[in-house]
């Protein structure tokens, strides 16, 4: 039943004390990014896609932001399946965020909305059940998390302690940990190292994600570390 938590930071960061200012409009590309999960020995046990577009719902609406997360991984007598749906507006400000993943017998299926005026989160379960939540007037879900982070270092800046919904919210933090040299493919790349920590209600993890000294800042590589080993996502190119 470990497995399942391999998705939550990833998802999370890939999590969470005080929001940053708004930021600058997105100036990130369009993108689609394959993964593979492997074993802490490197056999992959399944792959994920992480994307991103925006667009204009209309001429007089402002452009929102797309972001999604698939995945799907299993093992013996075990499968995980994830599919996340974020939008936001163009400085990644949350609007809704949808959940849907399988964990073994465990199924989650719900959608939070996000009112900034009234400053709330509400979630809804497919079964019917709501809860609302305090929020600020711009929280961000797990997805447009990811994006921001990347956002804030493409400026030269560092993303500060916050909070993040996944269901329900985490608090994350951050901190530098050095530059690495990975094998990205065929080719060896720079990326910065971060050591992140989540906080939730009823969770404290640590773990390490690592993004590309290129001008997106492309996520490369996510490291969790769990009782059978420590697993990981990482870019295929």
């Amino acid at each position: 039943m470990k497995l399942s938590v391999i998705t939550l930071p990833f998802s999370c960061c890939v999590a969470l004390m005080v929001l940053a200012a708004p930021v600058g409009t997105s100036s990130l590309p369009s993108e689609t990014l394959h993964y593979s999960v492997n074993w802490p020995s490197g056999l992959s046990l399944g792959e994920a896609q992480l994307s991103a577009s925006n667009a204009r719902p209309s001429a007089d609406q402002a452009p929102r932001l797309h972001f999604t997360f698939d995945l799907d991984a299993s093992i013996p007598g075990f499968s995980v399946s994830d599919r996340y749906r974020s939008e936001t507006s163009d400085d990644f400000c949350a609007a809704e965020f949808d959940r849907k993943f399988t964990h073994g017998k465990k199924r989650v299926d719900d959608k939070t909305s996000f009112d900034p005026r009234e400053g709330t989160a509400t979630r809804v379960n497919a079964g019917g059940g709501k809860a609302v939540v305090e929020a600020s007037s711009c929280s961000r879900d797990a997805l447009s998390f990811i994006y921001f982070v990347r956002q804030e270092l493409s400026q030269g800046r560092f993303p500060p302690p916050q909070t993040v919904f996944f269901g329900v919210p985490y608090d994350i933090r951050l901190d530098f940990a050095g530059t690495e040299t990975l094998r990205i493919g065929d080719s060896q790349q720079q990326a910065d190292k971060f050591a992140a920590k989540v906080t939730g209600p009823s969770s404290n993890l640590s773990f390490e994600i690592f993004f590309l000294k290129d001008r997106a800042h492309t996520l490369a590589l996510a490291r969790v570390p769990f009782a059978m080993g420590t697993f990981s996502l990482e870019l295929v190119k």
